[in-house]
């Protein structure tokens, strides 16, 4: 059976309840289309939770690999187009779970400036809309741990020659995170809602090996 890797991060920074974690745990041991999904829940640190990730790529062999996080301000799921080799949470402030901090630090010294998703972006965001989930395509990772943790990955996976297509998708904040003082104002989507977006985004993905020709509509994203 084909298996799908499903990461999500945990709790981080001024996030009490990650959305990525949620679905992270709700696709864990279900079956979709014919492939077998596993969810795990990645480590909010630096560098670790690339280690996390790739060795699960390496246990379970999976022939695609999402990756979850969340991107506060965002009112849709944004699938990410590129990954850049590049760290910078001091400037919001923002430590990792072992309270460390990167300010220009790069994931690898050796590697690329970027990587490429190899998902099928455009599909899969059509699919969601049609299923009637507001989604997009993004350019703009942003240089936190998602950006850092999509890059480690797709960087392991291209270095070892792996199989399964990879990339990342964001999630908006869950509703009782928005409803916060400091987050007040601020988009949300319901656990469930990105949870049955995420399931039909891993359909789109096992359905296209390549992208479709079709144009994805953008207005401007943060």
């Amino acid at each position: 059976m084909t298996t799908v890797l499903v990461s999500g991060f945990e709790r981080y920074g001024a996030t009490p309840v990650n959305p990525a974690q949620g679905v992270a745990e709700a696709l864990d041991g279900t079956e979709l289309d014919g492939a077998a999904i596993v969810g795990l829940v990645a480590p909010s640190r630096w560098f670790d939770c690339i280690d996390v990730v790739t060795e699960a790529i390496n246990r379970t062999a999976p022939q695609l690999v999402l990756m979850l996080g969340e991107y506060g301000g965002r009112s849709m799921i944004t699938v990410e187009r590129i990954a850049q080799n590049l760290n910078d949470s001091a400037r919001y402030g923002v430590a990792d779970n072992s309270g460390r901090i990167l300010e220009g630090d790069l994931t690898d010294p050796d590697g690329p400036v970027a990587y490429w998703s190899t998902l099928p972006l455009r599909a899969m965001v059509l699919a969601m809309r049609a299923a009637g989930i507001p989604a997009d395509i993004s350019d703009a990772p942003g240089t936190l741990m998602c950006n850092h943790l999509m890059y480690g990955v797709l960087r392991h996976v291209a270095t070892h020659g792996l199989a399964p297509r990879t990339g990342w998708l964001h999630l908006p904040h869950l509703p009782e995170v928005a409803a916060l003082d400091i987050n007040l104002g601020a988009p949300s989507m319901s656990l469930a809602t990105s949870t049955a977006g995420v399931r039909v985004a891993i359909s789109a993905a096992l359905r296209h090996a390549d992208d479709v020709p079709d144009h994805v509509h953008s207005r401007l994203q943060i």
